[in-house]
């Protein structure tokens, strides 16, 4: 068999039609570095890191062009997990899209349920009961430290620290046993209801988060002196990824990485949502805008979330868990079993789902783990959104991603898309 020479190879006339087109933006993105036609190799190449690499979380393409091993150019492909979240939910009432919501940043699932509550809620003006409210905020929080444990073990594991990964994740099991006990599911929760959430509070799961708590002072403490001096580590992350504080905002960073390149942007405090304005806590702000800024932000983020969750649980009100209005919201299983008023009301909010106002739009916005999670609903005074369009930050953070690569070393890669930490499911939607 004639052996075809590597040159001929690696032309892109042979490259699949969707590749080719990549490597024409990568030839016409920066037009201060160009490929030379004649001699395809020299010192560059066409590298493809992911989809199907771990790092890159298994659905994230990054085409990068190589000279040597620094990256020269980059382009992001995304699309490999596109699920059309945003027009399903026009087919859906608005509480069957609940559980949709949890598979969007599946890292952080009741930050996105509540973040969909709070819109529809907005929409039909409903008057969430205090207790939920608070009941919506320590879960949130929890929420906060699981995602940003995942993001801690699997971004020091990337660096090699594989020890920490372990810890981390024994933590996250934990938090799971908490959500177990308060929704009955541990993973995809779909607690919330409109108008409040679908069961109490107990003791005991109050028990078991004052334990968690408890011990998890001390993990971030052993964490701390673990990491914050290890020269592995810091050599690892210090100056790599640098974004300024003009670049963040131009180009939509949110959330921790925003707050590490010294934007001191969060909307718990910019503009209070649940039971925020009510409790006192810091926001962690670094100015470095590095992959150490990040690591050091969501590490502080962590201790905060505990003193928010401790609060909370000091100035937990009784009362009830959902809001009083047949029309809106769901009743008691209580009142369906036993009541021919609630029976009708749960089947017309089950088939038809609350109908808010004609022409009505809103939009609202949480501070969830990764940024500015927002949902804009249009109404067309039926039980389903005539439109509704997600403003995710996992997508706005990826934004700057390919800025962040060029320039960078090939082993860096791993780290950068690390310290953004992306979660395709809410990029991708």
């Amino acid at each position: 068999m004639e052996r075809i020479p590597i040159e001929q190879r690696l032309k892109p006339r042979f490259f699949p039609k969707h590749q080719y087109a990549l490597y024409r933006r990568l030839e016409t993105k920066h037009t201060s570095v160009e490929i030379d036609e004649s001699d395809p190799l020299g010192t560059q190449m066409i590298l493809n890191i992911g989809p199907q690499h771990p790092a890159t979380h298994g659905v994230l393409r990054v085409v990068t062009q190589l000279d040597g091993e620094t990256i020269v150019k980059c382009v992001l492909d995304l699309g490999y997990l596109h699920r059309g979240i945003e027009k399903l939910a026009e087919y859906k009432t608005f509480q069957e899209f609940m559980p949709y919501t949890d598979r969007m940043d599946y890292l952080s699932p009741y930050s996105n349920n509540v973040a969909f509550c709070l819109a529809v809620e907005k929409l039909l003006q409903i008057e969430v009961p205090e207790r939920a409210q608070f009941i919506r905020t320590i879960a949130c929080e929890l929420a906060r430290i699981s995602s940003h444990l995942l993001w801690f073990g699997t971004m020091t594991m990337d660096a090699g620290a594989v020890s920490v990964f372990l810890w981390a994740f024994r933590q996250r099991e934990l938090i799971y046993d908490i959500f177990d006990k308060l929704a009955g599911v541990r993973f995809t929760v779909s607690h919330c209801r409109i108008g409040g959430v679908q069961y109490d509070i107990s003791d005991e799961t109050i028990q078991m988060i004052k334990n968690f708590l408890k011990q998890f002072r001390k993990e971030l403490r052993d964490w701390e002196k673990f990491l914050n001096k290890n020269p592995i580590w810091i050599n690892r992350n210090l100056g790599i990824g640098v974004v300024t504080k003009e670049e963040a905002i131009a180009y939509g960073f949110t959330g921790p990485n925003l707050r590490a390149s010294g934007v001191p942007r969060d909307l718990r405090k910019d503009e209070p949502y649940l039971v925020y304005d009510l409790l006192d806590f810091d926001i962690p702000i670094r100015e470095e805008g590095d992959c150490l800024a990040r690591y050091f932000v969501r590490l502080e983020e962590m201790k905060q979330s505990v003193r928010i969750i401790e609060q909370c649980l000091a100035k937990l009100p009784k009362g009830p868990i959902r809001a009083d209005d047949a029309k809106t919201t769901y009743p008691s299983k209580d009142e369906v079993y036993y009541s021919m008023e609630g029976l009708i009301h749960d089947f017309m909010l089950t088939d038809l789902g609350p109908c808010p106002p004609k022409g009505v739009e809103v939009y609202h916005a949480i501070e969830a783990p990764k940024g500015e999670l927002g949902f804009y609903i249009y109404s067309d005074g039926t039980g389903s959104p005539w439109r509704l369009k997600i403003k995710s930050p996992s997508f706005s953070n990826l934004q700057v991603l390919e800025r962040m690569m060029e320039g960078a070393m090939v082993a860096d890669t791993v780290v950068l898309i690390g310290s953004v930490d992306p979660v395709m499911g809410e990029a991708d939607k």
